[in-house]
């Protein structure tokens, strides 16, 4: 991927409509286990990130995703667990960031404000601390060797603690990915007597018939109506038709 594709990615991934599940502040406390197992070993927890986020399927594994200029030329389809390990241990920043950058772009993730200032926060200590430990070479200064000691150190410090937050973040939006959230309930389908006011039996008044349903033949007189005991009803009454005085 050359200069210019990396530049045209990264103004896309502005413009994505979602977010994390959860943000780098609140990861300690959704996933406590994870983040310390993240802490203690994060080129295994990058290696497991990265293969989850190829669905398992190893046959679409490129080097650092894809984003970096040797991607797909360093023999990946002969081997790929091998260079997957390689890449953790050997570039494991560039393979944590790359699974970030995978994620976003499968899912149209955006980064919060809070997360690229924390993100930003860390690079920026860790370029400083290469430039006073440049300038400490080039100056022979004790004074700036130390601060670049101080700087690096705390540079470490800073990149041990986010990054763990880092991939448990990717770690929970694949917990959702795969649906160990619980799944968003379905609407039923309705039964079919409730989908059509046609198909639906009326209940018949006590002491008549059942009424059919609307093109339907009628059902059988002796289904239960009327009830037990009540004498079927007679029209017209006996003796009430024809009215006295009509003439015969």
């Amino acid at each position: 991927m050359g200069i210019d594709e990396q530049v045209q990615k990264m103004q896309m991934r502005q413009n994505y409509r979602n977010f994390w599940h959860t943000d780098l502040m609140s990861t300690v406390v959704a996933d406590t286990p994870f983040c310390c197992f993240a802490l203690l070993c994060g080129p295994c927890v990058s290696y497991m990130l990265r293969r989850r986020a190829l669905y398992n399927d190893m046959s679409r594994y490129i080097c650092c995703a894809g984003y970096v200029p040797c991607s797909g030329r360093c023999g990946e389809s002969n081997c790929p667990e091998l260079c997957l390990c390689t890449e953790v241990f050997c570039c494991f920043a560039n393979s944590v960031a790359s699974t970030r950058f995978l994620l976003q772009d499968e899912f149209n993730i955006q980064t919060t404000q809070c997360d690229n200032c924390i993100i930003g926060f860390m690079m920026c200590l860790q370029q400083l601390a290469c430039i006073c430990s440049l300038v400490a070479c080039i100056t022979g200064s004790d004074e700036i060797g130390d601060l670049a000691n101080v700087l690096s150190c705390l540079a470490d410090l800073v990149f041990c603690s986010v990054c763990p937050c880092i991939q448990t973040q990717h770690k929970i939006e694949m917990d959702k990915r795969d649906g160990k959230f619980g799944q968003q309930p379905v609407m039923a389908v309705p039964q079919v007597q409730q989908m059509s006011r046609i198909d639906q039996p009326i209940p018949p008044p006590i002491g008549y018939p059942p009424q059919p349903a609307y093109g339907q033949p009628p059902p059988p007189y002796a289904q239960g109506y009327p009830p037990a005991g009540y004498p079927p009803p007679q029209y017209p009454p006996p003796g009430a038709y024809p009215p006295s005085g009509y003439p015969k």
